[in-house]
């Protein structure tokens, strides 16, 4: 049986508003949420096996753990019953750096999730679907949609009509940051951005005055974040700079694509060590 070639997008956070926290302890967040031209390969088919097997290769593929959010996934699907005793071999070729903000793993989880419920019709309910994701990630759920969405405080997504179009410069330096860790320093919470039944309009004055109420912690643990975000805001022609998720991911926006390869430029001479590549918003 041949292989099911899969692209897993990269999620990008344009605004994260942390709002309180959960009785779960969990924090409550809100975000506006887009996804990039920037994808981890995934490979998948039916193998007759006692076990299913996942491989990681590419750049990005070290010190993975077994406990990842592809062996969780089907560790929950095997627990219900869901996959009928149908194993799998799935292959995965990593782009997206982890710890970056980016969600590679929870992004892998909710593609494949996707893959089983409509390719190999687990006749999965909208409730099943929710469940599952849930227990892999926050953000697995707006993955498997893969359309700029909002994420509301109170967990519902809305998906909205228009894409936000830029191209963007993604730096991250070579130590990644702890979700947990940044999640725990958060000292205050944001009011609200986005209305539930408010039309949102995307433009980039808007845009510009969102923020990420994680860079603060991340900046305090991380110095070299608030350096590297501050050198590119200094860019010609950029529109904003912010970091994505919990870090560490900076992130250079930008209308124009001459404008960001030139940023790209002189960004890879003087960070010669750091992760820097240009990239867009789909």
């Amino acid at each position: 049986m041949k292989f099911y070639k899969i692209k897993s997008y990269a999620k990008i956070n344009i605004s994260l508003g942390v709002l309180g926290k959960l009785k779960s302890k969990l924090h409550k967040i809100e975000s506006l949420i887009s996804f990039l031209n920037l994808y981890d390969e995934i490979f998948i088919k039916k193998i007759k096996n006692k076990n299913h097997k996942v491989i990681f290769t590419g750049k990005f593929s070290k010190r993975i753990s077994k406990n990842n959010t592809i062996s969780n996934l089907l560790k929950i699907l095997d627990n219900n019953k869901k996959l009928r005793n149908q194993k799998y071999l799935i292959k995965v070729n990593k782009k997206i750096p982890q710890k970056s903000g980016m969600g590679g793993g929870s992004m892998n989880a909710a593609h494949i999730l996707k893959y089983l419920s409509n390719k190999q019709k687990l006749n999965l309910s909208s409730k099943e679907i929710l469940w599952i994701a849930s227990k892999i990630g926050s953000d697995v759920v707006v993955g498997m949609q893969n359309k700029t969405s909002i994420l509301y405080g109170s967990g519902e997504i809305k998906l909205l009509k228009k894409n936000i179009n830029l191209f963007t410069l993604l730096v991250k330096p070579n130590s990644g940051c702890l979700t947990k860790a940044i999640y725990r320093d958060v000292r205050y919470f944001s009011r609200p951005v986005f209305k539930k039944n408010q039309r949102v309009n995307l433009n980039y004055k808007f845009l510009i005055k969102l923020k990420n109420d994680l860079e603060e912690p991340a900046f305090k643990k991380y110095p070299v974040l608030k350096k590297l975000k501050i050198f590119m805001e200094k860019m010609d022609d950029i529109l904003f700079v912010r970091m994505t998720g919990s870090g560490s991911t900076i992130i250079g926006y930008f209308i124009s694509k001459k404008a960001a390869i030139n940023a790209g430029k002189i960004l890879k001479k003087k960070y010669q060590k750091y992760w820097c590549i240009l990239s867009k918003t789909i």
